[in-house]
């Protein structure tokens, strides 16, 4: 099953209804946490139903095109073939999480990057010109929320990370050595926590709820014995890695991004602002997580420092796609129906909310660029023209933007990790660089992608 990465011209359709503002949580973290951990009693084992409909940012779908002047190279034109049959049963063949969020306040709406966008036909997230979505997301996930309400104390040590030992009840809370092992192992079995981060919260329960679904346990989002066992039963290597900086992590950095798009246009890239940004995308981690890790750091090549090893990518084809909307978690499963990747990610808000149905892969953007054309898409600023921006792991869709054949929709990365699980996008989904990544190597155009409700 093979599929060939292309440059897609996208660009992003108006979101302009009224009384659609993206606005931040006002719930904290601990908040969310706590209803997460209640709807987890009580929701039953299979998938939350919610309504949603979605417009999603516009995008023209030209892999022969001829490419805007600040595109980068073209790569081949997207090759279509057709997928093994979907397994019987369709999204019931196998159960995914509980419902973790509700519409109703535990999945606030995100903030925007400079000028809120209202919502409307078309999400701000859409397609790229070659891929970028035109939100970035501001509030903190969950987990580092939790982060700022709990009291503070000492980050874990590399030795308390490798010792940690499950000795009952759910995880501690807080920041501690046994959540960050329990992340690592969980994103080596490739059911992604998000960002690595050792905070328990919601986006820690929901990989838990999601590694218990795939493994046939009862899917409660705790921390138990049944849970860590399997989770240990290969006799993990290390959870850390030394590792030194090289001059080609110290290259490439752009100097801190404006939030106005006109500024943006003139860049030649959007990339990570710091050597830090760079390094904790790599290893998974939180950049602060990373940098309280190695406190001493001198953060140039030759420093050697500590970091997480999350595991090789998965190299298991993906047949068959869910996103989950009632668990904000997307499940890819192989030609026999086999669950083999779980992924948190960020779907549309009440106003803006991505699909429903079933659509196909049409194509793979890798380092999109991203167009904003303010007659068709939302007011960013004084902006009044075209604004071709350039490709980066900080662009509005980050690394990667996978085409699906709803128009205006897709797949895609985005340059706020963290921000995931407490935020809503403008109907595309929207997960880490590095998970939506490794999907991208693992899908080939016409596996489809059902957005179960």
């Amino acid at each position: 099953m093979s599929r060939t990465l292309t440059r897609l011209s996208l660009s992003v359709l108006a979101l302009a209804a009224t009384g659609a503002l993206a606005q931040q949580s006002q719930e904290s973290g601990a908040d969310i946490a706590a209803e997460t951990r209640e709807i987890l009693k009580s929701a039953p084992s299979g998938d939350a139903k919610e309504a949603s409909t979605e417009s999603s940012a516009s995008e023209e779908t030209s892999a022969p095109a001829p490419a805007p002047a600040s595109q980068g190279d073209t790569p081949p034109a997207a090759s279509s073939q057709p997928l093994p049959e979907p397994t019987p049963g369709g999204s019931s063949a196998q159960p995914e999480t509980l419902r973790l969020l509700q519409n109703n306040g535990a999945q606030p709406v995100e903030a925007q990057q400079g000028t809120a966008v209202p919502a409307s036909e078309g999400s701000a997230d859409a397609a790229p010109a070659s891929g970028s979505s035109s939100t970035t997301d501001a509030a903190p996930a969950p987990d580092a929320a939790v982060m700022q309400a709990e009291p503070a104390k000492s980050v874990p040590t590399p030795e308390a990370i490798e010792t940690a030992m499950y000795e009952g009840g759910t995880l501690p809370d807080g920041q501690s050595a046994l959540t960050v092992k329990v992340q690592v192992l969980l994103d080596r079995a490739h059911v992604s926590p998000g960002i690595i981060d050792g905070w328990k919260g919601g986006m820690s329960e929901s990989a838990i709820a999601a590694f218990e679904a795939r493994e046939g346990f009862e899917a409660d989002g705790q921390l138990d014995q049944q849970v860590w066992d399997a989770l240990t039963a290969s006799a993990p290597a290390p959870m850390l890695q030394s590792y030194t900086i090289t001059e080609d992590d110290m290259s490439g950095l752009s100097d801190p991004l404006p939030d106005d798009y006109a500024e943006l246009a003139k860049l030649d890239q959007l990339g990570y602002t710091s050597v830090t940004e760079k390094l904790a995308e790599r290893f998974h981690m939180s950049e602060d997580f990373l940098k309280a890790l190695n406190a001493q750091a001198a953060w140039q090549a030759g420093t050697t420092i500590t970091v997480t090893d999350p595991g090789p990518r998965l190299e298991t084809k993906v047949a068959r796609v869910e996103v989950r909307k009632g668990t904000s978690r997307l499940a890819g499963f192989d030609a026999e129906g086999r669950m083999v990747l779980n992924y948190p990610v960020t779907i549309g808000s009440s106003q803006t909310p991505s699909p429903s149905g079933t659509v196909e892969v049409v194509g793979v953007a890798m380092d999109p660029t991203y167009t904003y054309n303010p007659d068709v898409n939302f007011q960013q600023g004084d902006n009044d023209e075209v604004l071709i921006l350039p490709p980066g792991p900080n662009g509005p869709v980050g690394s990667v933007w996978i085409d699906l054949s709803k128009p205006t929709y897709g797949l895609h990365g985005t340059s706020k990790p963290d921000s995931l699980f407490n935020a809503a996008s403008h109907g595309c989904v929207r997960m880490t660089n590095w998970d939506a990544e490794e999907l991208a190597h693992l899908v080939s155009n016409g596996v489809t992608v059902e957005f179960v409700e």
